[in-house]
């Protein structure tokens, strides 16, 4: 098996329970929902969903406008992605979520 694969498959119960707890990357509301990175060129070639280490939180209405491209193209969307990632990670590592808002 290749490496990209099996960076694809990995899942995490922690992960998931983590970023649920932040609010959403965008307008700081909660609740929110986790929205996984679909871009990935290899889902299209696998069923498998993509990996819970590239997830954002986002609330309901950002999620949809995510999900099914109501403000970018899905090129677009994959560098926005990356910026919401970034984010994300962020707000992980600090205690105060305002301060990346």
């Amino acid at each position: 098996m290749n490496h990209k694969s099996e960076v694809i498959k990995m899942h995490s119960q922690k992960m998931l329970s983590e970023i649920k707890r932040l609010p959403c990357v965008i307008c700081g509301n909660s609740p929110v929902e986790v929205a996984h990175n679909n871009q990935v060129d290899l889902l299209k070639e696998s069923s498998a969903k993509a990996s819970d280490f590239f997830i954002i939180p986002l609330c309901r209405n950002h999620y949809i406008e995510y999900d099914q491209f109501q403000k970018m193209n899905r090129s677009q969307s994959v560098e926005w992605f990356n910026q919401m990632l970034e984010k994300t990670e962020l707000m992980l590592i600090l205690k105060n979520h305002d301060d990346v808002f």
